[in-house]
């Protein structure tokens, strides 16, 4: 049976209309915005379809029941995902000023279970920049951590490598770096199975000293001893831009705004590089035999460029881990952001980024010299 919550009159959460045991209860669960991305909500409701029949992902969707009943009833889905009601919505292009003002929009509700601990994780597709100021403003931050970083997995071989952060925090301290590297190294272990992942720090230069005060700062810290029983970094020196698709290293630390424009740098030149591709093997007859050769070739290496194959971009840090898929999210990428969320979940990522913190408070952290 589908059950959709009802705000109450102070405009928080209210009970489930009917106390049975629903699909998606408990804290395994994870909380799905389904009226954030481009396509939301047809795309975000049957990639939460195929993500709980084929992932077997426990799943909770809030929006609007009169939007998403139908879509729900057209895969054939009713009783199988629980729906909590949200009115309001946050538009793509509203940024991280109307969260504050926004209590019962979908992304706010789905934050809102974490905290009442029916779900453990929150997946949306919605805005960049208000999933964040929404998450920041209800999700309580993880012991020793003083600010999230969003970690986002680059196409290198073998196994991914992270790149964090990718734009939660625009200028933060030194101290915050070695905070994002500690984030990123149980990310790696549990999303990607490495053990003991190697630490890079983004700057200009490969040699120790190099970049500005941040990153020599940064480098010196992430070289010293985690402090308060942290555990120890695998801390693998400076790489520069170029490196971050070489796979050198496991985890590449960076302030949100030098991530964020390596990130769409790289997003650019993938397009462009696709479709000097598609151009170059539709040219001649030779060539389009070549490509059919190649098919299997090519498609690997189509996967691997696709944005919807990681299912998007984890902001870590926070009680819960929120995952960010794509703006223009079709079923297939958001059934994956479903997945990741619920692996995250699975691999007990909050717990371990607490292991690794150590007994050391954020604001104890940040004041030192």
């Amino acid at each position: 049976m589908q059950v959709a919550s009802q705000p109450g009159a102070d405009g928080q959460l209210g009970g489930p209309q009917r106390a049975d045991h629903e699909p998606g209860t408990g804290s395994s669960a994870v909380a799905v915005d389904a009226m954030g991305g481009d396509h939301a909500p047809e795309q975000i409701v049957a990639g939460a379809v195929l993500a709980a029949r084929e992932y077997h992902a426990r799943l909770v969707l809030t929006g609007r029941p009169g939007l998403i009943r139908p879509l729900l009833a057209k895969h054939g889905a009713v009783g199988e995902i629980r729906l909590v009601a949200a009115e309001d919505a946050l538009a793509m292009d509203e940024g991280a000023f109307a969260s504050w003002s926004r209590p019962r929009s979908s992304i706010a509700v789905a934050c809102q279970l974490v905290r009442r601990g029916h779900a453990a994780a929150v997946m949306s597709a919605g805005s960049t920049g208000a999933i964040v100021a929404t998450a920041l403003q209800r999700l309580r931050p993880l012991p020793g951590i003083a600010r999230p970083a969003l970690a986002v997995a680059l196409p290198t071989t073998p196994t991914p490598t992270l790149l964090l952060d990718a734009g939660a925090i625009s200028d933060p301290k030194p101290e915050m770096l070695v905070q994002f590297a500690q984030l990123g190294v149980a990310y790696a272990q549990t999303a990607f199975g490495i053990s003991a992942p190697r630490v890079g720090l983004l700057t200009i230069g490969a040699e120790p000293g190099k970049g500005n005060k941040l990153a020599a700062r940064a480098a010196k810290l992430l070289a010293e001893e985690p402090p308060h029983g942290g555990t120890p970094i695998s801390f693998a020196g400076n790489v520069e831009g170029g490196d971050l698709l070489t796979g050198q290293v496991d985890v590449v630390v960076t302030d949100g705004f030098t991530g964020n424009v390596a990130l769409k740098t790289l997003e650019g030149t993938a397009r462009y590089a696709a479709r000097q591709l598609r151009e170059v093997v539709g040219a001649t007859r030779a060539a389009r035999l070549g490509a059919v050769l190649q098919r299997r070739g090519l498609r690997e290496l189509a996967a691997r460029l696709d944005a919807e194959t990681y299912g998007g971009a984890a902001l870590l840090g926070l009680e819960a881990t929120v995952v960010i898929a794509h703006g223009a999210v079709q079923a297939k990428g958001a059934a994956a952001a479903c997945k990741l969320a619920a692996e995250l979940i699975e691999g007990r990522i909050t717990d371990k980024i607490r292991e690794r913190m150590g007994s050391v408070r954020a604001g104890h952290f940040l004041r030192r010299t």
